[in-house]
């Protein structure tokens, strides 16, 4: 029989052939992707499957769409469980509302689409000057006409579901003004603060105690030591290659004289001038008077030079500088109009010009001070020059040594011989956590790397790391040298702590019962409530620094009869007594006004209709998510 099948490969191919093609005939392509959607399903929505390639695809254009916006933005912080579970759920609420839009016959027409076209701003990039798509421009996004006429009226379709409702909210100046008046209303009120820290000397701490509060399961993640592994490392980037690059001094010289111009300062002059102004489509007699008063001006100044400031000021048609006595300040080549700037790098210092015309009427110029223009010296430069030679020789290198790092990583039993043979630094850090710290700087600081010391391969077999990309022209490798696991200190490494700590607690159990009991004797006999502090005004945008359980207390507490009391557990920092002793209109600074007040609670009041109508929807169209996004520790556990 095998015999038979070998020798008759071609002809069983060929059969096969006509078995499945058929297949396709009758079933057709959709029962292949009716077959093919029901595989590796994540959500369903009407019946209909959205499945993991779907997921991953929707997932990869946000990062695309994020990074378009952003180029600047660590794509890290957007490929996480939480994101990717996040695209699902806003894949699952886009299907539903596809479905709602069917169902109610809310596609647009052609002409509906051809209109958004033409109007929408955000198309206008991808509109010829005659209307048409710009095909070109759409097929470097990857998309074709069609593509883009289902997104269009697809997106138009969504926005037809909800447009129902929020665009149709309603909502009343008063009820408007009642509902958020609630919001931001103002309270007179007085304060007794009962707090642990006066109450300390008044606790006893037993060892039975000390061992209760230790061995509590709520408190055991104060006592938990982290995972730590100490590691050696070594860290390729061009300031390492560039220790290894010597430049010949002929090299240096060689470049020095071929970017002779990067080494000379521009030249820059100070001038002063006298404008007699002369619009360019002036009548002949008014350009003889101009003409007349210039040569006037001139020959005044050549008896006189030392009167060229008070001339100016007198004179001179230019408002700018004339109180200056036409001074103009510093200014390089090019920075004044053509005929003025050829006027002014034609002079030298202390020269005085002849009647100079431009478009702005008829100048007479001094130059009063030159500088710069002169070349920096070889030897003057040199440091500059030999730091810049390096740096490129070190950029056309990386990319070699980069390749014999990655190697010798790979096939070095430790980090110490790929530093010797690169002549790279190895470094040490002890009792490395794998919780990044806030503020943490340099290569260990970079969450590949820290991610790949930690993997439960490189604890356990303690090789070198594959190279890590930590940044442009940057790479790292690791070896973890010991590794100490997460646990629990014992009570006796952290007794002072957990005595502090019950200390704490029975301090403000103390405050507590203390602040209880006054309340209910101040409400007994209010003219024995001598401790209050003065009264102040609060709401939730004045809280005049006190804890916002205490502020929510006092503004939740009953207005009638006034006044009211009210007792507030502020936890560890101990008890409040509130006496609440008038009740004051709504803050209308921190409100915004009654405009505002009424397009807030529009707003509001037309997304918590917008929530409610998709969650109908959801229900009704049998929405159900399956899928959850991979953490670390799966992904961990998979390998």
């Amino acid at each position: 029989m095998f015999d038979f099948v070998r020798r008759h490969n071609r002809l069983l191919q060929m059969g096969l052939m006509l078995l499945i093609f058929p297949s396709f005939v009758v079933f057709g392509i959709q029962g292949y992707q009716h077959f093919n959607d029901n595989n590796g399903s994540v959500a369903k929505v009407a019946g209909s499957n959205i499945t993991q390639a779907e997921w991953d695809n929707a997932h990869r254009n946000q990062i695309e769409r994020m990074r378009a916006q952003s180029p600047n933005l660590d794509i890290k912080l957007l490929d996480t469980p939480e994101m990717k579970q996040r695209v699902l759920e806003e894949l699952v609420n886009e299907r539903v509302l596809l479905e709602a839009s069917r169902k109610l016959n809310l596609l647009p027409s052609d002409e509906q689409l051809a209109r958004a076209f033409q109007n929408d701003p955000q198309f206008a990039g991808l509109r010829n000057a005659d209307g048409t798509v710009r095909k070109d421009l759409l097929a470097a996004r990857g998309m074709t006409s069609e593509q883009l006429a289902y997104q269009i009226k697809q997106d138009m379709a969504l926005r037809q579901v909800m447009g129902g409702i929020t665009g149709t909210t309603f909502a009343p100046a008063g009820v408007a003004s009642q509902a958020i008046n609630a919001m931001f209303q103002q309270r007179e009120i007085q304060i007794a603060r009962f707090e642990p820290k006066d109450y300390l000397a008044k606790v006893q701490v037993s060892d039975a105690d000390l061992k209760a509060w230790y061995d509590n399961p709520l408190h055991a993640a104060q006592f938990q030591s982290p995972e730590t592994a100490s590691v050696e490392y070594v860290v390729l980037d061009l300031a390492t290659i560039q220790k290894t690059i010597s430049v010949p001094q002929d090299d240096l010289r060689k470049y020095y004289d071929e970017n002779a111009a990067r080494y000379t300062q521009p030249e820059e002059r100070r001038a002063r001038h006298i404008l007699v102004k002369l619009e360019p489509n002036a009548s002949a007699d008014a350009k003889t008077k101009a003409q007349a008063k210039a040569e006037a001006l001139l020959a005044e100044l050549k008896k006189n030079r030392a009167a060229f400031a008070e001339l100016a000021k007198k004179q001179s048609d230019d408002p700018g500088s004339a109180a200056l006595g036409g001074d103009l300040d510093w200014f390089g080549r090019g920075a004044m109009t053509k005929g003025f700037d050829e006027a002014v790098f034609s002079l030298k210092k202390g020269e005085l010009s002849g009647i100079v015309q431009t478009d702005f009427g008829l100048h007479i110029l001094e130059v009063t001070d030159i500088r710069g223009g002169a070349q920096r010296s070889f030897e003057s430069v040199r440091g500059e020059l030999e730091e810049e030679v390096r740096k490129q020789l070190a950029q056309k290198r990386f990319a070699e040594v980069a390749e014999q790092f990655s190697d010798a990583v790979e096939q070095e039993s430790n980090l110490q011989a790929v530093a010797t043979k690169l002549k790279l630094e190895l470094q040490q850090a002890p009792q490395l956590a794998r919780e990044l710290v806030p503020g943490a700087a340099g290569p260990l600081a970079n969450p590949k790397l820290l991610a790949a010391i930690f993997q439960s391969d490189s604890l356990s077999k303690k090789h070198n790391l594959q190279a890590v990309d930590i940044g442009p022209n940057q790479l790292a490798s690791a070896r973890v040298l010991s590794y100490s696991p997460a646990r629990k200190l014992p009570l006796d490494e952290v007794r002072d702590k957990v005595r502090d700590s019950v200390l704490a607690d029975k301090a403000a159990a103390t405050a507590r019962t203390d602040g209880e009991a006054h309340l209910k004797q101040w409400q007994a006999d209010p003219a024995s409530a001598t401790a209050l502090a003065a009264a102040i005004t609060v709401s939730r945008s004045q809280m005049q620094k006190q804890p916002r359980k205490l502020i929510d207390a006092a503004l939740r507490a009953k207005s009638e009869p006034l006044p009211s009391w009210v007792g507030v557990d502020l936890g560890t920092q101990g008890y409040a007594v509130v006496k609440v002793e008038k009740v004051l209109p709504a803050d209308q600074v921190a409100a915004g006004g009654p405009a505002r007040i009424q397009a807030q609670y529009a707003q509001l009041w037309a997304q918590a209709e917008s929530e409610a109508y998709s969650a109908a929807l959801h229900e009704r169209y049998k929405a159900k998510i399956t899928g959850k996004a991979a953490t670390p520790a799966d992904s961990s556990a998979a390998n």
